[in-house]
């Protein structure tokens, strides 16, 4: 068995922000500018799911109910408490865009594709980078 001392909060690797081309389109100095994207804690991870969690009836039953979960709200909330730079909480900048909501402006602000990228980039910031195939052939083996 190995040394416990490796897993104290002190030894852990901290992981930085990462930098990240959302979209080629915003240009400052004729270079595209970088996002700034940071990872949530499993705690503010498990708030946003449940943000994004309801139980509904089953059809055709009594008292019985399944969780329905909204993946794509989950997602998109997850995507703007993540994002660092730029500020999606700024006023000024949900004003340019004649809106209210940092999940609502990402989607005005990147283009469908750009978005769904960033989503993946984010995922991969929190560690949701296995691609499901790969998990698919882990638990078959």
């Amino acid at each position: 068995m190995g040394n416990l001392s490796a897993f104290l909060a002190g030894n852990a690797i901290q992981e930085g922000n990462v930098k990240y081309i959302a979209s080629r389109r915003f240009i400052e100095d004729k270079k595209p500018v970088e996002w700034e994207i940071k990872s949530i804690t499993s705690e503010e991870d498990d708030l946003i799911r449940k943000q994004f969690t309801k139980k509904v009836l089953v059809p055709n039953t009594k008292n019985q109910y399944m969780q329905d979960f909204d993946v794509n709200g989950y997602l998109g909330v997850m995507a703007a408490r993540c994002t660092v730079f730029p500020n999606l909480t700024d006023a000024e900048l949900q004003d340019s865009y004649k809106l209210m909501g940092a999940d609502k402006l990402l989607k005005v602000m990147l283009k469908p594709g750009e978005y769904q990228d960033y989503l993946k980039k984010v995922q991969e910031v929190n560690g949701y980078d296995v691609p499901m195939e790969e998990l698919v052939e882990e638990v078959k083996n």
